[in-house]
C-alpha cells in the first residue's frame, strides 16, 4: 500500500503502457491470423472491417509499425519499472525492489503478451473490427520514418546476405519423380501424373479453348423465376442472369443452390462473374476464380463482348477426367473417333492442341484454335455439308455443318500414315 501512495503516478503509466502493448499485441495476431473467408467478409463488411484489409494489403508496413510500437513502450515501460526499484533499494527495501521487478515482467508477459495474442487468435474477425481503426493511426503515425526502416533493412540483407538468391521452380518431371517415389501402387501414380500434366498444361491453354461458346449455355433477363427453367436443369449447371436491356452475363447461382433461395427474382441471389479476355490462360481463370471466390468467369473478345464462358467445374474437369476434352464435356462425343483406317470423325470444336498430340504433328499457329475455325479460316465463308479443302497433312470433309458448334469433320492424312502421339487435353 505504501508502495501505492510512494509511486502511484509512475504504476499508474506502466498500467498504461501495458494495456498499449496488449492492444498492439492482440492487433498483430488478429490481423494476421485472419483466413481467406474472414477477409472476404470483412471486406464487404463496415468501414472497419474494410480498414483491416486496407491494412493486411501492406503487410510489411503493418508488421514494422507494431513491432516499432510495441517495443517503444516496452522500453518505456521497464524503464519506469527499474525507477521504482530502484527507488525502493535506494530506501533499503530491496524484498521489495525484487518483487516489483519480477511482478512486472510476469505482468507484461501475460497481460500484454500471451493472454491478448491467444485471444487475437481465437477471436480474429471479431477483434479486427474494433482495433483496426486506432491500429491504422498509430500506422500512420510512422509512415514519415518508415523508409529509414526500409533502407536499413535492405543495407543489413545485402552485408549478410549479399547472394541471397530465390530457389528456382521446380521442373515438372522433379514433380512426376516426387510423385512416383510416394506410392508404390503404379496405377494411382499414373493418374496423379496425369492431373499434374493437365495442371501444367492450364498454363498454355487460352480461355477460348476451354470456354462454353455462347450457343452452348443458356441467359435469363431479369427479372427471372424458377418456372423460366421450365423444369430442366441449365447445360452449364447455373443459371446465368444477364443484364435487363443486353445479353451481357452479369450473375450466375449454381443450381444446387436454386432449394435454398425463394421461387421468385431469382436475380437477386446471384454471384457476381468475372471478365476475362480471350486470350488469358486458363491458369489465369482459375488464378482469378480463386482469388475472388466466384465460380464463373465471362469470356470477352477485343470488342468486350462476352464470346463465351468458364466456369470452375470445367476446370477441375479438365484437369481431373481422364482423357477429358471440351467435345466430351459439352457435346457428350468424343472429339476424334476412328472409324476406320486412315479416317476419322473429328468434331468442330476439337482443337488444333488436340489434332497435333493425337497424331504427334505439329502444326502451325493460326488465328483460329479449333478444326471449325480452321475450315472457316481457309473457306472464307461458313462451312456447308459436302465442302473439302486440305490443310498441312490433314484432308477435311465436312459431313455436318449445322448448327455450327455441332459440326462434323471426316479428317485423313495425306500420307495415309498415322503417327500417334501421347494424348491428352485439348
Amino acid at each position: 500500500m505504501i508502495i501505492l501512495q510512494q509511486f502511484g503516478p509512475l504504476i499508474a503509466a506502466m498500467l498504461l503502457l501495458a494495456v498499449g502493448s496488449a492492444f498492439f499485441s492482440c492487433s498483430e495476431a488478429a490481423l494476421f491470423s485472419l483466413q481467406l473467408d474472414d477477409r472476404r467478409a470483412l471486406k464487404k463488411g463496415a468501414m472497419a472491417g474494410q480498414a483491416a484489409i486496407r491494412l493486411l494489403d501492406l503487410p510489411d508496413r503493418l508488421l514494422t509499425a507494431i513491432l516499432f510500437w510495441n517495443l517503444i513502450i516496452n522500453v518505456v515501460y521497464f524503464a519506469l519499472a527499474s525507477v521504482i526499484s530502484l527507488q525502493l533499494e535506494k530506501q533499503g527495501q530491496r524484498t521489495e525492489a525484487g518483487l516489483v521487478a519480477l511482478l512486472a515482467l510476469l505482468a507484461i508477459i501475460l497481460l500484454s503478451e500471451m493472454i491478448p495474442k491467444t485471444v487475437g487468435v481465437l477471436m480474429p474477425r471479431t477483434l479486427a473490427q474494433l482495433l483496426s481503426l486506432p491500429l491504422a493511426v498509430a500506422v500512420r503515425f510512422l509512415d514519415p520514418i518508415a523508409p529509414l526502416f526500409t533502407t536499413i533493412n535492405q543495407a543489413v540483407r545485402r552485408v549478410f546476405f549479399p547472394n541471397f538468391q530465390s530457389e528456382p521452380y521446380l521442373a515438372l518431371r522433379d514433380l512426376e519423380q516426387a510423385i512416383t517415389v510416394s506410392t508404390a501402387d503404379e496405377e494411382l501414380a499414373a493418374l496423379e501424373r496425369l492431373a499434374l500434366q493437365n495442371i501444367v498444361l492450364l498454363s498454355d491453354q487460352r480461355a477460348d479453348e476451354l470456354m462454353r461458346p455462347r450457343k452452348q449455355y443458356q441467359t435469363f433477363s431479369p427479372p427471372v423465376n424458377l418456372e423460366d427453367l421450365g423444369g430442366r436443369p441449365t447445360r452449364s449447371g447455373y443459371v446465368l442472369v444477364t443484364e435487363a436491356d443486353s445479353d451481357e452475363i452479369t450473375g450466375a447461382i449454381a443450381l444446387n443452390y436454386l432449394p435454398t433461395v425463394p421461387r421468385h427474382h431469382l436475380e437477386k441471389f446471384a454471384r457476381p462473374v468475372i471478365y476475362l479476355p480471350w486470350c488469358a490462360t486458363a491458369a489465369a481463370v482459375f488464378d482469378e476464380l480463386q482469388s475472388q471466390q466466384q465460380e464463373v468467369a465471362a469470356i470477352v473478345n477485343e470488342l468486350g463482348e462476352t464470346i463465351g464462358i468458364v466456369t470452375l467445374e470445367d476446370l477441375l474437369q479438365n484437369v481431373f477426367a481422364d482423357q477429358g476434352s471440351r467435345s466430351e464435356r459439352l457435346l457428350e462425343t468424343s472429339p476424334i473417333e476412328q472409324l476406320e483406317e486412315n479416317l476419322w470423325q473429328v468434331t468442330g470444336m476439337a482443337t488444333l492442341r488436340r489434332l497435333s498430340r493425337e497424331f504427334n504433328i505439329t502444326l502451325p499457329t493460326m488465328k483460329s484454335t479449333t478444326v471449325a475455325g480452321v475450315v472457316q479460316e481457309l473457306l472464307h465463308r461458313l462451312p456447308v455439308a459436302g465442302d473439302e479443302i486440305e490443310w498441312e497433312s490433314f484432308s477435311f470433309r465436312v459431313i455436318e455443318a449445322e448448327p455450327q458448334e455441332k459440326m462434323l469433320v471426316h479428317l485423313s492424312l495425306k500420307t495415309g500414315q498415322r503417327k500417334r502421339g501421347q494424348g491428352g487435353k485439348p
